[in-house]
């Protein structure tokens, strides 16, 4: 199987994507170190262009849900925890406790954190819309500051 990347800049700084043929696999802040050590760089690969193009309406505020086959990959209870991300509305948040119950796990909050925390495909998948069960804000891959920038940009927008 092979796999494909193309590093774009975004309000966030530069993004690395990653694909194999048929679905996206990760999106990577620049600081973060893929797991993929043999990857073909190609911006022209059709997945990663399209990628790009929704994330570029997403920061401008006219893309709210992405439609882009997805594979990250994970344990069975990472991929739970990363469907249920899928369904916080845009512009909503999530406390870890909201996401462990609705995987109906009320009582796995620490472990829903870890697997939110090893989302590959931020952004794409929302993890920056979960924070904590006080309102403040909690680790994100790509720093609080650019958790904070995607929550005011999807609050500007809703």
């Amino acid at each position: 199987m092979s796999i494909y990347y193309h590093t774009i800049d975004t309000p966030l700084g530069c993004l690395t994507l990653y694909a194999i043929d048929n679905a996206l696999t990760a999106i990577l802040y620049k600081h973060q170190t893929p797991a993929i050590e043999t990857a073909t760089y190609s911006p022209q690969h059709p997945l990663l262009a399209e990628c790009e193009q929704q994330l570029q309406q997403y920061f401008a505020g006219i893309r709210q849900q992405f439609d882009l086959p997805l594979a990250p990959q994970g344990t069975d209870f990472q991929q739970r925890v990363w469907q249920a991300l899928l369904t916080i509305p845009y512009g909503s948040h999530w406390s870890y406790q909201q996401l462990a119950i609705a995987i109906d796990n009320p009582k796995a909050c620490q472990a829903v954190g870890m697997a939110n925390s090893k989302n590959p495909l931020s952004i794409v998948i929302p993890c920056h819309r979960v924070i904590g069960k006080n309102g403040n804000l909690t680790g994100y891959a790509g720093g609080l500051d650019k958790k904070q920038t995607l929550l005011a940009l999807e609050a500007a927008h809703v």
